[in-house]
């Protein structure tokens, strides 16, 4: 609950329909018997299209070069 008090409701929203499809799915999968390698694969696919959603949602501010945790150079 503490990770999801400073994002928006869309995001939320997205976040626990991914979370419940996909628990829904693997559990599917895994009772027909399918190998966990293809399963788990299989899962990986659909959540990249989640992540694509919330990142369509999510407007993210420009970042002052100075401030980063990283010093890494982009």
């Amino acid at each position: 609950q503490k990770r999801q008090e400073s994002l928006s409701k869309e995001v939320i929203d997205i976040a626990w329909q991914a979370q419940l499809r996909l628990c829904r799915r693997y559990q599917r999968l895994m009772k027909r018997g399918k190998h966990y390698n293809l399963v788990v694969t299989a899962i990986a696919r659909e959540m990249i299209a989640y992540i694509w959603a919330i990142s369509r949602e999510v407007v993210l501010s420009p970042v002052n070069p100075a401030k980063r945790l990283s010093r890494v150079p982009a």
